[in-house]
């Protein structure tokens, strides 16, 4: 149970996607306008995160590395992962379609997320086993789930701020995101056995 609750802190704050390992920029900047557009995009990246991680741990342990074929780990995850998001689209376009317009083109760019593939890549290259696997990367998506909701939240509140010219629209996004990183980098202080 202990190894449970490293992972997930270790995951969420110490080795956020967003925030310190700077993975999964674009669908961060361009959905956190809105809360709820980023809930819906926090919570697809989680599904996505933890199924491709479910799918791509046997896929190099079952068939790539027995007999070794590893050099194909980047190019099997990445089918993997779109095959995945087809499913993720599929059911938003049907079952909740103001979600799935509201996320527009950044939804099908879930394939080519680079904290998506980072985290089926960082499950083999630490050597977690199943089941850690499956919850570094449900746990990875929670943590992009709070860095996006943490991101509209001010950009939410920026929109009634008097905000010099030079600074208006992106570069006080920009800087936000800055200062949100920084908050978190401090969390690379805590050292966990894990």
């Amino acid at each position: 149970m202990m190894n449970i609750f490293l992972l997930a802190i270790t995951a969420v704050l110490i080795e956020n996607f967003v925030f310190v390992k700077f993975l999964g920029i674009c669908p961060f900047i361009g959905v956190s306008k809105k809360i709820s557009t980023a809930v819906g995009m926090g919570i697809a990246v989680i599904f996505t995160m933890t199924v491709s991680s479910a799918l791509t741990w046997p896929v190099h342990y079952f068939l790539l590395q027995p007999f070794d074929l590893s050099y194909f780990d980047t190019i099997a995850f990445i089918l993997i992962i779109a095959a995945v998001v087809q499913l993720v689209e599929m059911y938003l376009r049907k079952c909740i379609p103001s979600l799935y317009s509201a996320l527009g083109i950044y939804l099908p760019l879930i394939t080519t997320n680079c904290a998506v593939l980072g985290i089926s890549l960082l499950n083999v290259t630490k050597g977690y086993n199943f089941i850690e696997s499956v919850l570094y990367g449900f746990f990875s998506g929670v943590g992009f789930l709070l860095a996006i909701v943490l991101l509209s939240l001010v950009r939410e509140r920026i929109k009634f701020a008097d905000i010099p010219t030079p600074f208006r629209g992106v570069p006080i996004v920009l800087i936000a995101a800055a200062i949100l990183s920084i908050a978190f980098m401090g969390f690379q202080g805590l050292k966990l056995p894990f």
